[in-house]
């Protein structure tokens, strides 16, 4: 997808961080914008703020795990707007616990909306997609989504599901001929809430756990942002975002299931 005007682009998770730093790029080159969110008054900001870079938006309360209610966006954008060229499943959230202690209600949690809710994305936009004739769909899935790691078991293989959804998706894309790119979208750590907001197990405490998270955080999401619309512009079937995202998959490349042992040496040292 070459250029982006005129393009219809719905995009979760668009009250702040990410989300947010996506419509605005998107709104700056051309694009019209479905931004969705929990908080309403959140997502109504961006809008605002897309509107004052001269693109159409709307705002729309959305709980991505209910899949009811995708379906039921996915028509109300069709009509507000007529048509969809780009879905972007960024709606997410984080977990913290070893899969000894984890609770089920957190797993079930995190998998409704980081791996149910980008699959419900995915079915209730896609022939839309394809009816648009030039369409792409990125997935927002994590530098967890390429390697697992303690303590993150239940958010990595959430993440990990969400990118084995979008290599299927692309090839199926390719075999039916329809021009509809899909791309796995794969952040380190980038300067957002989200650890903030997160699940922790009991034993741990959120606030410092987040606290090290933004210690860490280089990238922010103006940066995360222009990166993952220059991927969708180039059809890239993986984009890779930081230098620790980048470091991440380089390791699991080279070292192959091997990226476990420096891994673990390292994650032994901080607990």
């Amino acid at each position: 997808m070459k250029d982006f005007h005129g393009k219809v682009a719905v995009i979760t998770g668009a009250g702040a961080g990410i989300g947010r730093a996506l419509a605005l790029e998107l709104a700056r080159n051309g694009a019209q914008l479905a931004l969705s969110g929990r908080n309403l008054e959140n997502v109504a900001e961006t809008v605002a703020l897309c509107e004052k870079e001269g693109a159409k938006a709307r705002a729309y309360r959305l709980d991505v795990a209910d899949r009811a209610a995708v379906y039921a966006h996915a028509d109300e954008v069709v009509a507000d707007f007529g048509k969809v060229n780009i879905v972007i499943n960024n709606a997410g959230v984080s977990l913290t616990a070893n899969i000894e202690e984890v609770a089920w209600e957190d797993l079930e949690w995190i998998f409704g909306i980081n791996y149910w809710g980008t699959l419900h994305g995915v079915k209730a936009f896609l022939p839309h997609v394809i009816a648009s004739g030039d369409g792409h769909i990125a997935n927002v899935s994590s530098m967890f989504g390429l390697v697992a790691c303690p303590s993150q078991g239940g958010y990595s293989s959430s993440k990990y599901a969400m990118h084995a959804i979008s290599d299927a998706l692309r090839q199926e894309m390719i075999i039916a001929g329809y021009n509809v790119g899909v791309s796995s979208v794969h952040p380190g750590m980038i300067k957002t809430e989200i650890a903030w907001k997160a699940r922790a197990a009991a034993n741990r405490s959120r606030d410092d756990l987040a606290a090290n998270f933004d210690r860490l955080a280089q990238t922010s999401p103006e940066d995360c942002a222009r990166v993952i619309v220059n991927g969708i512009r180039k059809n890239k079937p993986l984009i890779l975002i930081g230098k620790d995202a980048k470091a991440m998959n380089i390791m699991r490349r080279l070292l192959g299931s091997g990226y476990m042992k420096p891994l673990t040496a390292q994650m032994r040292k901080e607990i």
